[in-house]
């Protein structure tokens, strides 16, 4: 007579032999359109086919060389600040007073009382302040969330009220003037044909590059979005980091503040309004997922271009404001629908 097998062991065979068909199933081109490599060659396809669609409809005004910095130059400021945003989202939250710190930063700096100390000393007295007030603006944030146990949503959103309504006291809601001849000079000169804010742009991408990813503090940033328990369990100090990450957003706020006060010679309240939700689209469409545990500086820097491209192609074609908008909409939707789907196919793999 045969020895049947217990039923036992014949289940677990076969789960096992079905584990490792479905393990070897999964299509090599699908492993790489979810690894970051592939995300980024999307993204880079993406921004051709932008650059194409421009190309074709609006000529050699818009793939001169002249224009392709103008879209560099715009997607600069916002571009420092989803630097700080992707690593903010990579933890797990959100900062929703970027655009309302960079108002404040920047009137601050622009105050009588700053312009005439500038005047006696230096004007990278004036850089140094609008970079305070935003660093300081995010360690209130930070220590808010994480030692107030607060909601990040709800306590960014305070902030963003609040800062928005200081910039306009302090201002007395004017539009306050930098005098430093020698600060707009150097912020509106150019090193090797590139301008300034370019070149600014790029030094914090690569710094933000730099930390998320060949550092001990970037491999938390990401331990801390992807289980913030198991994060804590294996040694962490979560609340202490969160406040340091709301610092670099503050940090790039206050970066921000500086590169516009160059950019318009002027702080007022004004500035930075609903730069939050652009960089919040920036940081989702380079890759970042929302929920945190994820992202990449190299995405966000070409979710930026993405966007400046695309504004671009829209005042090239003399096209309205808000089809824009409605095509910022369509992309951002895209972009969370690939998300969760390549979420759901690596949580399955």
């Amino acid at each position: 007579m045969s020895q049947q097998t217990p039923p036992g062991v014949e289940a677990t065979d076969t789960a096992t032999t079905t584990t490792v068909t479905t393990t070897e199933a999964t299509p090599i081109w699908r492993k790489f359109l979810g690894s970051s490599t592939g995300r980024n060659i999307g993204l880079i396809v993406a921004l051709v086919l932008i650059f194409a669609a421009g190309a074709i409809t609006a000529g050699d005004s818009f793939t001169s060389v002249n224009n392709i910095l103008v879209i560099l130059r715009q997607a600069s400021i916002i571009g420092v600040i989803s630097i700080g945003m992707t690593f903010v989202i990579i933890s797990g939250g959100i900062d929703l007073s970027v655009g309302s710190v960079m108002g404040l930063a920047s009137v601050v700096a622009t105050l009588d009382v700053m312009q005439h100390l500038v005047d006696q000393t230096h004007w990278i007295f004036m850089v140094v302040v609008a970079i305070a007030v935003g660093i300081v603006a995010g360690i209130v944030n930070g220590v808010v969330i994480a030692y107030g146990n607060v909601v990040a949503f709800m306590a960014t959103l305070a902030m963003l009220v609040a800062a928005r309504g200081l910039a306009e006291i302090l201002a007395e809601r004017r539009t306050l003037t930098v005098d430093s001849r020698d600060f707009i000079n150097f912020m509106n000169a150019d090193f090797l044909g590139v301008d300034i804010l370019i070149w600014m742009f790029a030094l914090v991408a690569l710094a933000g590059w730099l930390v998320l990813n060949r550092t001990t503090f970037g491999r938390r940033t990401v331990a801390i979005g992807g289980n913030r328990e198991a994060a804590r369990l294996a040694g962490i100090n979560v609340k202490r980091h969160t406040v340091w990450l709301y610092a670099i957003a503050g940090l790039s706020a206050g970066i921000a503040a500086v590169m516009i006060l160059g950019r318009t010679t002027a702080g007022t309240s004004t500035h930075g309004t609903l730069y939050e939700l652009d960089a919040i689209a920036a940081v989702v469409v380079g890759g970042t997922l929302l929920i945190g545990g994820r992202g990449t500086i190299v995405g966000t820097v070409f979710g930026v271009l993405i966007f400046a491209t695309l504004s671009n192609v829209f005042v090239q074609n003399n096209l309205s404001s808000s089809v824009q908008a409605v095509a910022k909409g369509i992309i951002i939707v895209v972009a969370v629908l690939l998300q969760q789907r390549f979420a759901a196919r690596s949580a399955r793999d």
